[in-house]
């Protein structure tokens, strides 16, 4: 898949990750974001958020197995709450990063029109896994699935952050 640059610069490049219910590999995402463009020091360019495509879990914490993930990793996902993908959310961010397949085709369901389109991209997309279109599910695993996706979803957002960092020079 051929990611295409944004279009223009703008003041604030907005960022969604989205996955199916928002507990497992979205909010992992976010917090591992977060702290990649915080030592970037990018925090004023970049705006960050998650949500699923899925409501089963909204309101309700990062699962218990990813929280315990990311404290191994020195993140806190506990502030964290799941939400579905908002209609707003298409005008709102710039890219919707997507986990897998499947909720890529979720997402798209609801698609306003295909300029919108154009903003879904892997998660993996912009980083040295490009090759691996997804981002395994964990939640029906062990612990070992929740480090996994860990380790994608930070090499993803460090070439993100490269990818961004080249758009605001």
């Amino acid at each position: 898949m051929t990611v295409e640059p944004l279009a223009e610069p703008a003041a604030t490049t907005r960022v969604l990750f989205v996955c199916w219910g928002n507990i497992c590999r979205s909010p992992t995402a976010e917090a591992v974001m977060r702290r990649v463009v915080d030592d970037a020091g990018l925090g004023a360019v970049v705006e960050i958020d998650s949500a699923g495509t899925s409501g089963e879990h909204a309101g309700d914490p990062p699962d218990r197995r990813a929280i315990a993930e990311a404290d191994r990793r020195g993140l806190d996902l506990r502030h964290l709450r799941a939400r579905r993908v908002r209609p707003d959310d298409w005008q709102r961010f710039d890219l919707l990063l997507v986990a897998d397949d499947m909720v890529e085709r979720a997402l798209l369901r609801d698609v306003p029109d295909d300029g919108a389109r154009a903003k879904v991209h892997r998660m993996t997309a912009f980083g040295p896994d490009a090759h691996i279109a997804d981002v395994p599910d964990p939640y029906y695993g062990g612990s070992d699935g929740f480090e996994r996706a860990y380790e994608l979803l930070e090499r993803a957002c460090h070439g993100l952050v490269e990818h961004i960092r080249a758009r605001h020079g």
